[in-house]
């Protein structure tokens, strides 16, 4: 039977010269601004998480090493300065918890996003930093807290405080920037790989 013959019109029939046609629908595209929360939350804990792997190292390769060649007395004046500076300092403060914030939050809107290889990534970075924290606030800062409590370095005596710096606070704060280092490592990956997964 002949297409036309069957009651409808026939789809494959040409039409007239210079006619138009409704293109096919096409799938919705991606939001571009449902991407940019993630992408965000993701560039600021790469730069907080990046600037506190460069704070622990610059101590780990010429702060700490620097007070270890003087004298004690230094050592601990020097120290109880630079604590006083950072505990201070709201900045600080702000950017040292707020990257573990960003990094939490970024995992969870990728995974819910459904970008769950970025997810992952962002994820160990967050646990990675958090480990950080950890050994902040149980090794460092105690330590630092100990350190303060001594007084004016000029009337001090004892110098065992020195002896647990050299040793347990410079090696916890090894630790932090390999932590840190391992972090930033983790968000740059999974900035490349949420930069593919938006550009489709």
């Amino acid at each position: 039977m002949n297409p036309s013959q069957a009651g409808g019109p026939n789809p494959y029939a040409a039409g007239p010269p210079g006619a138009t046609y409704p293109s096919p629908p096409q799938p919705p595209a991606a939001s571009a601004g449902s991407t940019k929360p993630g992408t965000a939350l993701m560039v600021l804990a790469t730069v907080l998480i990046g600037l506190m792997a460069g704070l622990f190292f610059a101590y780990d390769i010429s702060v700490m090493p620097g007070l270890a060649d003087g004298d004690e007395r230094t050592y601990v004046t020097a120290m109880q300065n630079f604590n006083a500076e950072i505990d201070g300092n709201g900045l600080f403060g702000m950017a040292f918890v707020l990257a573990l914030v960003a990094a939490a939050a970024s995992a969870v809107l990728e995974f819910r996003k459904g970008r769950k290889a970025v997810a992952l990534w962002v994820g160990a970075a967050a646990v990675a930093y958090l480990v950080v924290l950890m050994i902040t606030f149980t090794v460092n800062i105690p330590l630092n807290n100990e350190l303060k409590d001594v007084g004016d370095a000029a009337k001090l005596t004892d110098f065992s405080i020195v002896d647990k710096f050299k040793s347990t606070w410079v090696s916890t704060n090894i630790a932090r920037t390999l932590l840190c280092t391992a972090a930033l490592t983790a968000l740059s990956r999974a900035l490349v790989l949420h930069g593919r997964a938006t550009s489709r």
